[in-house]
């Protein structure tokens, strides 16, 4: 997760944030979801993003009280929906999802965010010292980026919507997103773990859409996200 000063990187058992212009890693231990909960078809994906905003929320977050007040309003943003006119519903939800997406890439955070993706890669690709030193550039595109899971979302989001049979349900705003979640999540974690290239199409349009969401991060950016990559592995072990 690239934030405007910094980089978060997340394990299943940590998370660290490396701030830029610092030496420093804050590291913290990752929640532990039921284990049911967390391999449970469609429930693992509400799982996974209640665990991916942690860096942001949980205990020594990597951001301020007003950051975090912003980001529990978008969170529960469909539950006002329910006292607007269903014809004006799509237009609100844009203009939050709009407002979101400037707010989540102010300041450096796109040069962070591919700075973040190289990190990733070189701990893949076991580059991470050559990466830190520059001889080695791995890819700023990631197939995992959570700009991909966006990319699809919006197809199914409004799939969902055409096709929903229950308008007369009052929780509509909200049952919708939370479906759409709960698919999208299995067909990116199908086209992540597959090495066919038909089963991998679902990823192309966020791995194009990651060339607006990323820059060229220079060295120095590359290396705030390798301190917190080197943080998380190293606890990890």
């Amino acid at each position: 997760m690239a934030r405007p000063d910094g980089v978060a990187i997340v394990s299943e058992q940590h998370w660290a944030f490396s701030r830029a212009g610092r030496s420093t890693v804050s590291l913290r231990a990752m929640p532990r979801p039921q284990a049911r909960l967390a391999h449970l078809p469609f429930v693992r994906g509400l799982v996974k993003l209640g665990t991916a905003v942690v860096p942001l929320l949980g205990r020594g977050a990597a951001s301020s009280p007003r950051e975090r007040l912003l980001l529990l309003m978008t969170l529960v943003a469909p539950l006002p929906l329910l006292a607007v006119p269903r014809d004006y519903r799509l237009p609100a939800l844009a203009a939050i999802t709009v407002g979101l997406i400037c707010w989540m890439f102010r300041g450096r955070t796109l040069n962070l965010h591919g700075a973040e993706h190289r990190a990733i890669a070189a701990a893949e690709t076991r580059t991470l010292v050559s990466t830190w030193h520059g001889t080695t550039r791995p890819s700023r595109f990631s197939p995992r980026c959570g700009t991909n899971f966006a990319a699809m979302m919006i197809p199914v989001s409004l799939l969902l919507d055409r096709i929903w049979m229950f308008r007369s349900v009052a929780l509509t705003p909200v049952l919708v997103p939370l479906l759409s979640v709960m698919i999208t999540m299995e067909i990116w974690l199908v086209a992540q773990r597959s090495t066919s290239r038909l089963s991998r199409l679902p990823l192309v349009p966020g791995l194009l859409l990651q060339r607006l969401t990323t820059r060229e991060p220079a060295i120095e950016e590359t290396r705030v996200a390798l301190r917190a990559v080197a943080a998380v592995l190293s606890a990890d072990r």
